[in-house]
């Protein structure tokens, strides 16, 4: 069924080519049905969509011969429909494709699949097949299952979006906080970036005010660009969040004897900050929930900044004291590690 699939759609696309324009324009009061059922480690969802309308929505992106392709349907879908499972976006894979006749109209049936670590509480559906791209008239009937519930809604270009579930507080707490630790620990630039100014601590007190400094700064930014009061551009975040890498990195180089002050961590936490809050951006935040969720996440952000500092900082003052010449050249290798880390992360993401 999957080359007669493609075969039928190349088909119209081929008409479409010797047909006047107007013949194939769009098929206008097109239809689609979606059927959406959440389970333990996937969402399953059954896409029906007039099979002319899709023909002609794909020939916008793509050309003929790469219809044969699973991925470009795939990506056309994903990049249409989004799905959000406890506020995280989840992309679907195209498993199955078909042609069914509903009212004597040729109709793709796809089925896709949508790999999730557990069963979500609240699934949320952005739907805009064709209502941007060839057909602004055109609706989706759609049935949603989740957690012995079910939402039913039609689907057009005034109301795209279907929602289900609701998030417990213990969950929403318990999932921002792991999203939290987990943005830290996979975040090697800030990782870098914090056991630069431990380099360049000397007390216990200095490295407190140091980590301080740093936290208020990048809960002040990400507060404010999760509420969305101040927006900067991801490239102009990332290639900033890279220099002060490379800045403290080589302070740490050439002035050896360099006590880092509170400020230069207060001025470079507010861009990491805004670092910190690209991943939420991602996200589909309830909006009555959203400053625990802010909160939850910078929790985690913090315990993970505790543990590399628990781990990070005494080992530096273990090898500071050893009497072994060859010890001395540590620190000074690993700040030139982390310099060479951020001119290739500042190459990558300014040019």
């Amino acid at each position: 069924m999957k080359k007669l699939f493609y075969f039928t759609l190349i088909l119209f696309l081929s008409l479409g080519s010797f047909l006047p324009s107007t013949a194939f324009a769009h098929t206008n009061n097109s239809e689609g049905f979606s059927n959406i059922v959440v389970k333990e480690k996937s969402l399953d969802y059954e896409l029906k969509l007039d099979l002319e309308e899709l023909g002609h929505a794909l020939n916008k992106e793509t050309d003929q011969k790469e219809l044969i392709d699973h991925k470009i349907l795939q990506n056309y879908i994903n990049s249409h429909i989004k799905l959000y499972a406890n506020s995280e976006q989840v992309e679907g894979r195209v498993k199955k494709t078909d042609i069914e006749m509903i009212k004597e109209r040729p109709f793709a049936v796809i089925n896709l699949n949508y790999p999730i670590e557990h069963k979500p509480e609240k699934l949320v559906i952005e739907y805009n097949m064709f209502l941007d791209d060839s057909d602004p008239s055109h609706a989706n009937y759609a049935t949603v299952k989740l957690n012995g519930k079910q939402q039913e809604k039609v689907l057009s270009y005034e109301s795209r979006e279907v929602e289900i579930g609701k998030i417990s507080f213990l969950q929403n707490v318990k999932q921002f906080v792991v999203l939290g630790l987990e943005h830290i620990f996979t975040g090697y630039d800030h990782i870098l970036f914090v056991i630069s100014l431990l380099i360049g601590a000397r007390t216990i007190r200095h490295i407190l005010s140091l980590v301080t400094a740093f936290t208020i700064a990048h809960s002040i930014t990400l507060a404010l660009a999760t509420f969305d009061l101040v927006q900067l551009p991801s490239r102009f975040v990332e290639s900033a969040i890279a220099l002060s890498i490379i800045y403290v990195a080589l302070i740490n180089i050439f002035n050896k004897d360099s006590k880092h002050q509170p400020w230069l961590a207060f001025g470079f936490g507010l861009i990491h900050g805004f670092g910190f809050a690209g991943i939420l951006s991602e996200m589909r935040l309830d909006s009555d929930s959203l400053a625990m969720s802010l909160l939850s996440f910078n929790i985690g952000i913090e315990i993970g900044q505790i543990v590399i500092v628990s781990l990070a900082f005494p080992l530096i003052l273990w090898i500071r004291r050893l009497k072994y010449k060859p010890i001395k050249w540590v620190i000074p290798s690993t700040s030139a590690a982390i310099l060479a880390f951020g001119l290739v992360w500042f190459i990558q993401r300014a040019f």
